[in-house]
């Protein structure tokens, strides 16, 4: 029996040119996949009533390190290199795959609740053998479209994340990829996050990178963020060692050197880039158009919720306000005018929406609302005070809304929040993850005073 959804009268932002936007507009879901979107039709569905609403597809968020939900906000103020002593030093090493599962939890909810359809979730916190599979049973029970990205362990600072000799273990990403992933169809994928160079040595680099392809996975790695890992030249480093790829996804960016930037960019690499937290933490000026400028289609990602939100709308409007910010102060000091070429809020849209599904290799599945791709779908309600009236559909989607205006997600055409309300189970996720921060405290406390 065919499972069929009717979104009726929305205002629907599709961001596929060959459907456009529909003022107002219905989008038909049979058995999770989009099958007409159209003015009005007709159909035997459940109808959900789409009236003051701005239906868009999901957000994708590609990076984030899920696993740091239990301690959220514990480091408000730290900048990057505060971070790698404060939780890759600190915190990393107690976390049991108990922590994991209920940071993976708790993370893809706040995601799903958020607007955030997909999630590429950048999991170094491979401590033991079980901590994947409690981060991957997470991922599952929540129902978020993600790719999991095996990550290193974070047992020690020095040993991990300094001209590192100690690589992924090969035998255990073979098994997570036969147990969880011998399908690639399914609402999880998988990547290898890897640390590259500088952070590792060039034999572990390499040795990584054909672990990946061997298995036929994408790659996903820090570069160019920073006073350290800026000034490595790590693009630089992987097309000394032939590693460059269309496989891969470079996070942050913010100080490739012009050179690097054609070499992602003639290889087919992909850009992730998490603006809050790059202009927050001291990793560089956001390089959104910059990336643009490069023939590339940057994706935005939240990273790190223990410093900064994990909502899609911040970085959105942290992006477009720092990118602005920096054009409009070079146009003042060179006393000439702001170009055309600035940014848009409704390019802000795409780059949150269809880039994001593109530099996650999920373009032919989501980031669009296009019949036969799976339905992944949000309503953003335009009637609250903080949205209403509206006037640009695009703009009041990316400069007014917050996680509060929210009111339908869909995700593979399964309904996962609806009249603003999870339809998870809220108590028991948060309970797992207030249980989580205080063993995590416990520990840490205790690791302190050994």
């Amino acid at each position: 029996m065919t499972n069929r959804i009717l979104l009726r009268g929305g205002h629907v932002l599709s961001m596929d040119p060959s459907v456009g936007d529909l003022p107002t507009g219905d989008v038909l879901i049979e058995d999770g996949r989009i099958t007409a979107v159209e003015r009005e039709i007709g159909a035997d569905a459940e109808v959900l009533d789409m009236t003051g609403r701005i239906v868009i597809p999901g957000f994708v968020d590609t990076h984030r390190h899920t696993w740091e939900a239990p301690i959220r906000n514990v480091a408000p103020d730290a900048t990057l290199d505060d971070y790698f002593v404060d939780i890759l030093d600190t915190f990393a090493p107690l976390y049991t795959p108990q922590d994991v599962y209920a940071g993976n939890l708790a993370g893809s909810l706040e995601c799903l609740n958020a607007g955030i359809t997909t999630l590429v979730d950048w999991s170094h916190i491979n401590n033991t053998p079980d901590h994947p599979d409690a981060a991957i049973q997470a991922l599952t029970e929540s129902g978020i479209r993600a790719q999991y990205a095996y990550g290193s362990a974070n047992t020690s600072l020095a040993d991990y994340w300094f001209e590192s000799r100690i690589p992924v273990p090969d035998d255990d990403v073979r098994r997570i990829r036969d147990t969880y992933f011998s399908s690639d169809a399914g609402l999880l994928t998988m990547a290898l996050a890897t640390r590259g160079p500088g952070f590792c040595i060039d034999e572990v680099v390499t040795r990584e990178w054909h672990l990946a392809r061997e298995l036929g996975i994408p790659i996903t790695v820090h570069v160019a963020m920073g006073r350290l890992a800026g000034r490595f030249g790590m693009v630089k480093q992987l097309n000394d060692l032939n590693l460059l790829g269309p496989d891969t996804t470079y996070v942050h960016c913010c100080y490739l050197h012009e050179d690097e930037w054609h070499m992602v960019a003639d290889t087919g690499g992909t850009v992730s880039i998490a603006p809050q937290v790059e202009v927050q933490m001291g990793h560089g000026w956001p390089p959104v158009m910059k990336a643009m400028e490069y023939g590339l289609r940057p994706s935005l990602s939240i990273d790190v919720v223990t410093t900064v939100p994990g909502d899609m709308f911040t970085q959105i409007r942290a992006a477009f306000g720092a990118e602005r910010a920096r054009v409009n102060a070079d146009c003042w000091k060179a006393n000439l005018p702001v170009p055309d070429t600035m940014l848009t809020a409704r390019q802000m849209l795409e780059i949150a929406t269809l880039n994001g599904a593109h530099v996650a290799g999920l373009e032919e599945r989501t980031g669009s609302l296009t019949p036969g791709k799976r339905a992944d779908v949000v309503a953003i309600d335009a009637t609250a005070l903080n949205v209403a009236p509206v006037h640009d559909a695009a703009a009041a989607v990316t400069l007014c809304a917050d996680v509060s205006n929210v009111d339908t997600v869909i995700v593979d055409g399964v309904i996962r929040k609806r009249d603003g309300r999870l339809t998870a189970d809220l108590g028991r996720a948060r309970r797992l993850v207030e249980e989580s921060r205080d063993r995590l405290l416990a520990a840490r406390e205790a690791k302190g005073a050994a």
